[in-house]
């Protein structure tokens, strides 16, 4: 009982020494139920202290991923949209983006490789925190329980004004100097699942 109670108050202090980000500071856009979030510096201080004991997915889209880069400690690319170079979205004035159907199979696939479960440390960092608020939502719907979300994501937010309005210079794991390369692993890459 006491070894029990032990794991649990060492697995709620750690729970908790992450979570600087204040969820009341978090645009509505960002928010997810279990109100668990990451800066960029902070995820990357989470997988080098522990990279056993966390599942650290990139989100994004496969073309985003090659053109844009990715980080090399991250375990794998899971798109949670699925983007088509073939119909436009006239609205938003990009190509269209359709939810993955197979992105909780595949994390489930990713967690069962670690030898995880649904109650594991799950990172998810998308270009800047929109899609992984709304990965980890889905995720807890379907029980998965610690699932924190990058809030500035690989690129940063856009500037609102000056010489650069427009751009992803204000945060964000590349704006961070964290470790990211064009020079993509295949083994993470979202192919087959």
């Amino acid at each position: 009982m006491k070894k029990m109670l032990l794991l649990l108050l060492v697995t709620v202090f750690s729970a908790q020494s992450w979570a600087a980000v204040d969820p009341s500071a978090v645009p509505e856009i960002k928010r997810t139920p279990q109100n668990l979030y990451l800066t960029a510096t902070e995820a990357h201080d989470m997988v080098q202290k522990s990279p056993a004991n966390v599942l650290f997915v990139d989100i994004r889209t496969q073309a985003e991923v090659e053109f844009v880069g990715m980080t090399p400690i991250a375990d794998a690319n899971v798109p949670y949209v699925i983007q088509s170079l073939t119909e436009w979205d006239a609205k938003k004035n990009v190509f269209t983006k359709t939810p993955n159907p197979d992105f909780q199979t595949a994390i489930d696939m990713l967690l069962q490789k670690k030898g995880m479960s649904k109650t594991a440390t799950i990172i998810l960092m998308c270009r800047s925190g929109d899609r992984s608020a709304k990965a980890a939502a889905l995720l807890h719907k379907s029980g998965y329980t610690n699932v924190y979300s990058v809030v500035d994501g690989f690129e940063g937010d856009t500037a609102k004004n000056g010489a650069q309005k427009g751009q992803r210079v204000i945060n964000g794991w590349k704006n961070a100097g964290l470790p990211w390369s064009y020079s993509l692993d295949k083994a993470k890459m979202y192919l087959d699942y």
